[in-house]
């Protein structure tokens, strides 16, 4: 039986204390229809929207910030941002002064004014992303949020992934590269909390 190796976090002493939603910055990645149907359909699309919407609905609740973040891929792609396919679902649409950034690359703070508008908003170091996909825009932007020295966690729930061929020739199902995204994450750049419940204390 393998035995699992210390997280990185824990070697260099990183605090791996789940964060209050109500002391929290909310960050929505990528909750665009672009997902839900078509090349880029998401097996677990819609739990994952139901859990960012319970999300949302938290975060308004509390009055805490929330910065909604889609991908601009250009007319004619599943990311065309003026179009329905890659317009943000419903559940999630901002409303009132919610800002939205646009990025181009997965990482959302790469090349946008997502760090700038959370220095006007005086955003604290605990974010919470949720979004798509997990093992990529999740990832790189949990990734981009540590090296600016937030501290950023996960809602599990509230992402999802799709299947992908590895090098060795072998397909991971989507379970297993969630899982791996997830292990990936928390090993370094982030947390990683289960449920919304899990934020609530």
């Amino acid at each position: 039986m393998t035995t699992a190796s210390t997280t990185l976090r824990t070697v260099i002493g990183l605090d791996n204390q789940l964060p209050r939603l109500a002391d929290a910055t909310v960050i929505l990645i990528d909750f665009q229809n672009t997902y839900r149907e078509g090349v880029m359909a998401l097996p677990e699309a819609e739990p994952a929207i139901a859990a960012g919407a319970r999300l949302l609905a938290a975060a308004r609740a509390l009055s805490r910030p929330v910065i909604h973040v889609i991908n601009d891929g250009g007319p004619d792609t599943p990311y065309d941002i003026r179009a329905e396919i890659g317009s943000i679902s419903a559940e999630l649409a901002p409303v009132d002064d919610e800002p939205t950034v646009i990025k181009e690359f997965p990482d959302a703070f790469h090349d946008t004014d997502l760090h700038a508008i959370l220095q006007r908003l005086g955003a604290g170091p605990d974010l919470v992303l949720a979004g798509f996909m997990t093992h990529m825009c999740v990832t790189f932007t949990a990734q981009g949020a540590f090296n600016l020295g937030y501290r950023p966690t996960i809602l599990a729930e509230a992402t999802a992934t799709r299947a992908l061929e590895a090098p060795d020739g072998t397909v991971l199902t989507p379970a297993a590269l969630q899982a791996a995204s997830l292990t990936t994450i928390s090993d370094l750049f982030g947390l990683v909390a289960p449920a919304l419940d899990d934020l609530l204390h």
